[in-house]
């Protein structure tokens, strides 16, 4: 969900269990799971079609580092063409 916050620049965004699953690859009764763990956790609120980031830090936390390889990455290759090579030299 942190990914869907930085493309959306919300932490409240319509996002369904269904598409959510079809979005991950997984059965929608994954994502409830998940979902109510979230919840459980004070993390997320969610609704039905409806998702609100309650605590992203925590979220983050709790996400694998993948999250920050890949943001690190859509911010590397959607930032301006000259500023890229500083991006990619401060990854390393």
């Amino acid at each position: 969900m942190p990914v869907t916050r930085d493309r959306v620049q919300s932490d409240e965004f319509l996002l369904t269990h269904e598409l959510l699953a079809k979005m991950l690859g997984v059965r929608r009764a994954g994502v409830t799971v998940a979902a109510s763990g979230l919840r459980r956790a004070g993390l997320i609120h969610s609704k039905r079609g409806s998702v609100t980031i309650i605590d992203r830090r925590g979220l983050e936390q709790r996400s694998c580092e993948c999250y920050g390889v890949s943001k690190r990455e859509f911010d590397r290759l959607s930032a301006p063409i000259d500023s890229r090579d500083q991006l990619s030299e401060t990854a390393e």
